[in-house]
């Protein structure tokens, strides 16, 4: 399986800084919230966190990377449902403007920092990555389709028990879709994780237009 180099930086990349625009400008218009990452609401938001976290077993203290943080939803949702739970969390991002709103929301907290980067920067005993896929914008399906391969081979990198990552379903025979929207079937990046070794097992049917990925990487 190919291996796609990322671009020197950020900017530099034709996929990802229409995306960091894109994001820093909801954050600016409705702030810290659901509505800031593109999310219609805080209980639609944290159904993908529950499937995501099916991966996790937080019986012991565990390390854990999340690619896309934007300001830090995920770190609060964990300190609710994994009250108990030692997890030494890092959040990465390609809007500087979300990594910074999640520096000062957090910045009390020890366990937790976040930087900016397209993926994982660490190795992590788990990583997740809600929602980053799905907004295309104008980007060309095969710059785009990269992108996805370059993260999910970075993700299988850096995760020594498993990562996870959730994509929007294809449309229905018929049905319309927002032309900006990444929608590719489930095999599509199955076939990549199993060819990158690991074994993936395919949630659906929870009630949104998505399915998730989890894939153990032990």
């Amino acid at each position: 399986m190919s291996n796609p180099a990322p671009p020197a930086s950020l900017a530099d990349d034709p996929a990802l800084a229409p995306v960091a625009a894109y994001y820093s400008d909801r954050l600016q218009r409705y702030g810290p919230t659901p509505l800031g990452v593109d999310w219609p609401s805080r209980p639609n938001q944290e159904l993908r966190f529950v499937q995501l976290l099916k991966l996790c077993d937080f019986s012991a203290p565990r390390s854990l990377n999340d690619v896309g943080c934007g300001y830090g939803a995920l770190r609060a949702f964990l300190s609710r449902r994994h009250r108990q739970a030692q997890i030494d969390y890092l959040g990465t991002d390609v809007s500087a403007a979300m990594v910074a709103t999640a520096r000062r929301r957090w910045r009390r907290r020890a366990d937790c920092a976040f930087e900016l980067a397209e993926g994982a920067v660490r190795p992590a005993d788990y990583s997740l990555a809600s929602g980053i896929f799905n907004v295309q914008l104008d980007c060309p399906l095969p710059e785009w389709e990269a992108m996805v391969a370059r993260t999910l081979n970075n993700l299988h990198r850096q995760s020594r028990l498993g990562y996870a990552v959730n994509f929007i379903l294809p449309p229905a025979e018929g049905q319309a879709s927002p032309p900006e929207l990444y929608r590719p079937p489930p095999a599509r990046w199955i076939a990549h994780a199993e060819a990158l070794g690991g074994r993936v097992q395919l949630i659906g049917r929870y009630g949104l237009p998505e399915y998730t990925l989890l894939v153990d990487g032990t």
